[in-house]
């Protein structure tokens, strides 16, 4: 009889000791809850680089604007009830700030094969495709593109943001032709405009307003099929868990149904257009 006492009283000190235990281990959904973070913090953190209509920043106020610096700041108050911090990085590090928790969104990110084995990905917000702006006189490019090969030639030079989606897709389509890799938006078209680079490498929506803005002498050539055709979407950690994923897709996806998005690409179209005259 006494050996038996002695055999539960042990057993319940065990189970006590488990569930003591257990029960200073998180669950897993605390563990994994993004949202559940920024909300404890009380602000979303948001990593941008710029690339204007995307992402923008007023050089004298220093507020940034753009499509999504907008939807990330509606996702923030509106849906998690939090401030929003806009941090500041570059292309060629946005990825890794986001890896080591430096902020909790990465703003206006290709989902490329690549990066899909480091981080995950919101639905697509806009559409994105890789073309080259270039000034219809200059004389070291042909009148009439139709192809690549026309303009991969020893002696040309073009532009790219170093560490985009524009910068991988050119650089494994171009063997011959000079490529200049820029650290930024105004750095690339200054390239440009000033005749250092005779092509610019960008995504379809940038060019067009390039276009729009000097029609005088900017034109753009669409390889065909379409370069690097892919979604722009929300960068999150790896470990985002697919509930707090929906979560962004299902604002993402109101504000498209309801024409916020498209209200939000026109106004930041204005104002691309507008700064590049």
């Amino acid at each position: 009889m006494n050996r038996m006492s002695s055999l539960i009283r042990r057993t319940l000190m065990c189970a006590a000791a488990f569930s003591a235990l257990m029960s200073s281990v998180p669950s897993h959904a605390q563990d994994t809850s993004t949202w559940q973070s920024v909300r404890q913090a009380g602000v979303l953190r948001c990593g941008i680089a710029l690339s204007p209509p995307y992402t923008m920043r007023d050089i004298k106020t220093g507020d940034y604007s753009g499509i999504f610096p907008a939807l990330c700041k509606q996702f923030g108050e509106k849906v998690l009830h939090v401030k929003v911090q806009f941090v500041d990085t570059s292309w060629d590090n946005i990825v890794a700030g986001l890896q080591s928790d430096k902020w909790d969104l990465a703003l206006s990110l290709n989902d490329t094969p690549e990066r899909e084995k480091a981080i995950a990905f919101s639905r697509s917000v806009v559409d994105y495709n890789v073309t080259l702006a270039y000034n219809k006189n200059n004389p070291k490019l042909p009148k009439t593109i139709h192809a690549i090969s026309d303009i991969d030639k020893p002696g040309v030079i073009i532009t790219v943001m170093s560490g985009t989606a524009q910068d991988k897709a050119i650089s494994g389509e171009i063997k011959q032709a000079q490529i200049m890799r820029l650290p930024g938006f105004d750095e690339t078209r200054l390239a440009l405009m000033s005749k250092r680079a005779d092509m610019l490498a960008d995504d379809n929506m940038t060019n067009k307003l390039l276009d729009a803005a000097h029609p005088d002498w900017a034109v753009s050539f669409n390889p065909n099929p379409p370069l690097a055709q892919q979604g722009i979407c929300f960068g999150v950690r790896k470990e985002t868990s697919a509930a707090d994923i929906a979560v962004l897709n299902k604002f993402i996806e109101g504000e498209q149904k309801s024409g916020g998005v498209n209200t939000i690409v026109q106004q930041a179209v204005k104002e691309t257009i507008a700064s590049t005259k």
